[in-house]
C-alpha cells in the first residue's frame, strides 16, 4: 500500500477558495487546492457532506472500473475530448492508488468495476474528511448557496445567520460543485442553474441519465414477475448493444443493463416520442439452434414447459414472451425463434428525472475554458455533475467527477 499522504497543512501560499458544494467533486478540489497551500473553506447546503456518495455506496461503492484506459474514456461520449486531459492525468489507477493513501484498500470484481474491500463508502468518506481536516479545510454545513450579490460576493441562506438567515463569503477562486438533478432530498437540486443562466451562462437543460423505464405491464405480468430479474440478457437500441441484466419493476424496467443503455433510448424517445428496446433472451444460442430446438414436439408439456426444457429459459424470461407475443407466433417454432432473439419491449417514457442515477445536461462546454473556468466570470470554476456530460454506472460517474484534481 502507498504511504498515507500527510494530513499536516501545507505552507500557506496566501490565497483563499470557496468551494460550494460537499459532494465528491468539492471534496476533491478541496483536497487538492488544500495541498497547494490554499486556505479553503467547503459550504454545504446539507447538514452533512457526501451524501449522495454514501448512498450510492449502500449497495457496494462501485469506485472506479479497471478496464485499459483507451477503452474506458470512450464511456463518455462527446464529453470525452474535454475530460481526457484530465482523465489521464488521475484515472482508474491514480484513484485507486489514492484510496490506498486514505488507508482504503480495493479489489476488482468479475465484471472489472472497482470496490473498497469494504464495500461501504463510509469508511472511505470518514478518512478523506479526516484528511481534509488536517489539511486545515473548513467545512460550513446548512449553507444553502441562493447566488451572488450586487458586490460579487456569494450568499448563502442558512440558521446559523444572526441576521436575516443569511451570509456572505467572498475568496480569490470559487469552485461550484452542486451536483446535476436528481436525488434533490440528499441535496443536489438543481436549483443552481436558474441563478446561472440569469447571470448569462448558458446551461442545457437536465435529462434523466442512468435511469430506468417505463412500459405499460399487464397486471398479470407485474403481480407475476415484479423486482424479478431478467438474465442473461442483450438489451439492443439503435446500433447499442449491452449485455447484462435487469429487473422489472412495477412501472416498467430498471437495473444496470437497462443504465447502460438509458442515455441512447432516453434520447430516441425525446427524438421521437416513442422508443423501442430490443431483447435477446438466448444470448448464448444462435436463431438456427434456437428454431431447432422449439421445432421438436413438446408433447404434452406445456409451452412453458416447452421453452424451460429445450432453451432453459425461467418462469421470468418466459412471462415476457407471453407478454409481448401474439399467440400465432407462439405456435410457430420460426416465428418464435425470432421473438425469442429479439423481443421488442415499447418504452412509454423514462421515470422521473429525480429517481435518475444522475443527468445529463448542466453549464454548457462552451462556456467553460479548459481547467473548467467560466469564461464569463473569471476565478470561478464549475466541477463534476453540474457540467454538460453523463457516462454510464461502473465507476464512470465518480471518475468524471474526480477529475477536478488535476485543477490545482
Amino acid at each position: 500500500m502507498p504511504e498515507q499522504s500527510p494530513t499536516s497543512a501545507p505552507t500557506p501560499n496566501g490565497k483563499t477558495a470557496m468551494i460550494i458544494g460537499a459532494g465528491p467533486a468539492g471534496l476533491m478540489a478541496a483536497e487538492r487546492l488544500a495541498g497547494e497551500g490554499y486556505a479553503v473553506t467547503l459550504y454545504e447546503g446539507m447538514p452533512s457532506a457526501g451524501r449522495k456518495f454514501l448512498m450510492a455506496g449502500k449497495s457496494g461503492l462501485n469506485i472506479t472500473h479497471s478496464e485499459d484506459l483507451e477503452t474506458f474514456l470512450t464511456r463518455y461520449g462527446t464529453a470525452r475530448e474535454r475530460l481526457e486531459p484530465h482523465l489521464r492525468k488521475f484515472g482508474p489507477a491514480q484513484i485507486r492508488d489514492w484510496c490506498a493513501g486514505l488507508g482504503i484498500e480495493t479489489f476488482v470484481g468479475s465484471s472489472g468495476r472497482v470496490f473498497p474491500t469494504a464495500m461501504k463508502a463510509s469508511p472511505l468518506l470518514r478518512a478523506w474528511l479526516k484528511r481534509l481536516d488536517g489539511l486545515g479545510c473548513k467545512i460550513h454545513y446548512r449553507h444553502y448557496w441562493t447566488g451572488w450579490n450586487d458586490a460579487g460576493q456569494a450568499v448563502f441562506k442558512t440558521p446559523d445567520s444572526p441576521t436575516n438567515g443569511e451570509t456572505t463569503a467572498t475568496a480569490d477562486i470559487t469552485i461550484l460543485a452542486l451536483g446535476g438533478g436528481s436525488w434533490k432530498r440528499l441535496g443536489s437540486d438543481g436549483k443552481w442553474m436558474d441563478i446561472l443562466q440569469n447571470e448569462g451562462i448558458k446551461c442545457t437543460p437536465f435529462k434523466p441519465a442512468n435511469c430506468g423505464f417505463e412500459v405499460n405491464w399487464t397486471d398479470h405480468l407485474i403481480d407475476k414477475c415484479a423486482g424479478q430479474p431478467v438474465k442473461p440478457v442483450t438489451l439492443t437500441c439503435r446500433t447499442q448493444t449491452v449485455r447484462g441484466e435487469f429487473v422489472i419493476s412495477k412501472t416498467g424496467i430498471e437495473g444496470s443493463a437497462v443504465y447502460a443503455i438509458s442515455a441512447t433510448l432516453r434520447d430516441q424517445w425525446l427524438e421521437t416520442g416513442t422508443a423501442t428496446l430490443t431483447l435477446d433472451l438466448a444470448p448464448d444460442r444462435t436463431l438456427e439452434d434456437v428454431t431447432a430446438r422449439l421445432a421438436k414436439p413438446r408433447g404434452k408439456n406445456s409451452m412453458g414447459n416447452h421453452l424451460r426444457k429445450s432453451l432453459g429459459l425461467d418462469a421470468t424470461k418466459t412471462a415476457l414472451i407471453f407478454e409481448v407475443t401474439p399467440r400465432e407466433t407462439l405456435n410457430d417454432p420460426a416465428k418464435l425463434a425470432t421473438a425469442i432473439k429479439s423481443l421488442p419491449i415499447k418504452i412509454t417514457k423514462p421515470r422521473p428525472i429525480d429517481e435518475a442515477i444522475s443527468t445529463a445536461g448542466g453549464v454548457a462546454w462552451e462556456e467553460l475554458d479548459e481547467t473548467f473556468q467560466l469564461i464569463k466570470r473569471p476565478g470561478t470554476y464549475c466541477l463534476g455533475e453540474m457540467v454538460d456530460w453523463e457516462a454510464p454506472t461502473g465507476g464512470y460517474l465518480l471518475s468524471g467527477c474526480f477529475v477536478s484534481s488535476t485543477l490545482a
